[in-house]
């Protein structure tokens, strides 16, 4: 392993492009900026000059996501100006006007932006074509945003494409198509927070509109010009996924009048085979100018893959809007299951009946979030009711994997079923973490390009999840072991699988977690130290915490050294560190941990959880009926993993920005499987795995109440 790590860092840098955008000696590029453009949009007869351009262009997928949960074309245009994530804050939506001066413009906004975005770095891009001696052509008021330099100044405007006179002039053009959007949006206007207020006749006489002008753009070109072309932004409050399309010298004239594909547009930014973010605009239109990036760009240069189609990227869309609009409820119906499964269990472990009913009660509810990756191993994207049966996927997975828990040859041990659940869960995300993360993308417990808040490794939850699976088997494991009399074994098993998942989740592309990793050190050590019988301090918890913080960053500053276009966030972040522009990243991301603080979806699930389990504890008889402080009397282990796995939720509490998300997952899935060991577990007059054990709880679990 050792070894792979070493050669991997020594490698130059894997192209997530097939080859840098534009020649060395530069080019001439144009971008078409296009607010709203979905692939939906894009057909043979209603917009027949985006289809004929998909035909000759590498496609893709624009993740729009700039600073809030809507990006309007105001963020849009800055965020390419800046190339960093961008917004405006309460005025927002069509750009500024600019001012005409000579035969440019001049955007009055801009030098007052680097003081209202406090660090946005806008004006960016015009300010490196000037440096290079370059000039700047920009047709309407959007591209005009987006080419001024930092004294919002563009060389050459116009504000429709019919009245520039000399396309040639400048080897870097940008051009407005705002059709889709200003109908409704006025200047200055505040984006409105509602459903999609386009009916689907309407937005397809508007895609008409801008595909007429994309059209006339095109025809007047110089020969030779770069394209690129993104749906910037969205409109009427629902986020998307927006079309990307990326022609290059040399590209096939002829285009399609029938099926299109062509070559993945994607970048190392997000990771995925045909997504991009804004920021990776700025670079892209630089690098095709032959102009190399600031270094406060943020974004990747485009480049190409395998190839795709127009239906691939529009099921991708459907997939995270999906996923997107179904979050909310699914997170409201787990956290009322949680509360109403903790209620079950009171009145049934108070009045000692149906226990067996509890114990597979709470192995369903522990199989459910890993079910919400399971899922994606089926194509239900591709259903006429994707949400119908998305969430059909996640209760038939979850019933298979409970069924296996209960039912396999290792249901005869009280500690079976626990522990089958906790591998399944580690595995299934291990296995994710190998293969690229494919099942957390675009799941209801993982991460959506729509919302753009990760795009590949661990996310908070998913990370919750993997550190509670471990701990938990882990602790299992060295319950039989210390049983057997090998403590030292046991303890080698918990801290080597747990420092194993621990890289995994901060390894650069793999995990690439950053507070996961300092999260998971403390449980890890927690969790050993008890299961070796060791006290654990509240020094000894700090040094543990501090010690996550020295790891997560030997494995950033190995990411920074190695080449840009290699390096993932964590690399990157240790730049902003060197140059001093990490603040406005802390600050969001502070800002995102205390907002989730209190999350009505979420908390309940905390609160309901601990305060069953510390009573359950402290006042057994009233409310397990003893079946917790069994459990951990007839398994010490298994009070290990419960604790380690708390610690590492606490702690990735405080530093992820997801805040409670993280505790409540934790919450959600060692709390149940330890009550679930505990009605299984015989009282301490009986010996474990005893004949009156099998008859009286195995039975009662499988026989009277599955």
């Amino acid at each position: 392993m050792l070894v792979t790590a070493a050669l991997w860092w020594a490698a130059p840098a894997a192209a997530s492009a097939s080859a840098p955008t534009g020649a060395a000696d530069g080019g001439r590029v144009a971008f078409i900026g296009v607010p709203g453009l979905m692939w939906s949009d894009v057909d043979p007869a209603n917009t027949p000059h985006l289809w004929r351009l998909a035909g000759q262009s590498g496609l893709g997928s624009v993740s729009v996501k700039t600073v809030g949960t809507v990006t309007c074309p105001y963020d849009g245009w800055l965020t390419v100006s800046a190339g960093v994530r961008s917004a405006v804050g309460r005025r927002c939506g069509l750009p500024p006007e600019p001012v005409a001066q000579g035969g440019g413009a001049v955007v009055a906004e801009v030098p007052g932006l680097l003081e209202l975005t406090d660090g946005t770095y806008a004006g960016t891009l015009g300010t490196a074509v000037h440096a290079a001696g370059q000039c700047t052509t920009a047709i309407g008021k959007g591209a005009a945003l987006g080419l001024a330099d930092r004294q919002g100044r563009v060389d050459v405007y116009a504000a429709r494409p019919a009245d520039l006179a000399d396309w040639s002039r400048c080897r870097v053009l940008a051009v407005d198509v705002a059709d889709l959007v200003e109908t409704y949006l006025q200047d200055g206007a505040i984006l409105p927070l509602t459903p999609e207020p386009l009916a689907p006749k309407v937005r397809a006489e508007l895609a008409h509109q801008a595909d007429a002008e994309i059209g006339e753009v095109l025809a007047k070109l110089p020969a030779g010009t770069e394209i690129v072309l993104a749906g910037i932004g969205d409109h009427g409050g629902v986020p998307h996924l927006r079309a990307a399309m990326w022609k290059r010298p040399g590209a096939p004239q002829g285009g399609s009048a029938g099926e299109v594909s062509g070559p993945s547009v994607k970048t190392n930014s997000t990771r995925r085979a045909d997504i991009t973010v804004l920021p990776d605009l700025t670079p892209t239109i630089l690098a095709a100018a032959g102009i190399a990036p600031p270094s406060t760009v943020v974004g990747q240069p485009w480049g190409l893959g395998d190839v795709t189609t127009p239906e691939d990227l529009r099921i991708s869309d459907v997939s995270g809007t999906s996923v997107r609009g179904t979050t909310g409820v699914f997170f409201t119906a787990f956290a009322v299951l949680q509360v109403a499964f903790y209620v079950l269990a009171y009145l049934l472990l108070r009045r000692r009946a149906r226990l067996g009913l509890v114990g597979v009660a709470a192995v369903v509810l522990a199989s459910v979030p890993v079910s919400t990756y399971a899922v994606n191993l089926l194509p239900w994207e591709r259903s006429a009711y994707p949400v119908a049966t998305l969430i059909g996927g996640v209760l038939a997975c979850a019933a298979v994997i409970a069924s296996v828990a209960l039912l396999g040859p290792w249901r005869r041990d009280p500690l079976g079923p626990p522990a089958a659940v906790a591998a399944t869960t580690a595995a299934v995300l291990v296995g994710d973490l190998l293969t690229g993360t494919t099942l957390q993308f675009d799941s209801l417990m993982g991460y959506t390009a729509v919302v753009g808040g990760r795009y590949y490794g661990l996310a908070n939850i998913p990370f919750a999840l993997l550190a509670t699976a471990v701990l938990m088997v882990t602790a299992i494991a060295a319950q039989h072991l210390v049983r057997a009399g090998r403590r030292t074994a046991a303890v080698a098993g918990v801290a080597g699988l747990g420092v194993v998942a621990m890289l995994l989740a901060g390894w650069p592309g793999v995990g690439s977690d950053f507070g996961g990793v300092i999260a998971f050190v403390p449980g890890i050590a927690v969790t050993a130290l008890l299961v070796a019988g060791k006290r654990v301090s509240v020094l000894k918890l700090a040094a543990f915490c501090v010690l996550g913080g020295v790891a997560v960053s030997v494995i950033a500053v190995l990411d920074h050294l190695r080449p840009p276009a290699s390096q993932t966030h964590l690399g990157r972040f240790v730049g902003q560190v060197i140059d001093g522009t990490f603040l406005p990243m802390i600050a969001r991301k502070l800002g995102a941990m205390l907002n989730t603080m209190l999350s009505p979806n979420l908390m309940p699930i905390v609160i309901a959880g601990l305060a069953f389990l510390i009573f359950a504890v402290l006042r057994p008889g009233q409310i397990s009926a003893g079946v917790v402080p069994q459990a951990f009397a007839r398994a010490p282990m298994l009070r290990a993993g419960l604790v380690g796995a708390l610690v590492s939720g606490v702690v990735g509490m405080l530093v992820n920005d997801s805040g409670t998300a993280v505790l409540s997952m934790v919450v959600a899935l060692a709390v149940p499987l330890v009550l679930h060991a505990g009605v299984r577990l015989p009282a301490p007059d009986e010996p474990l795995g005893s004949p009156a054990d099998e008859r009286g709880r195995h039975d009662d679990v499988l026989a009277g109440e599955a």
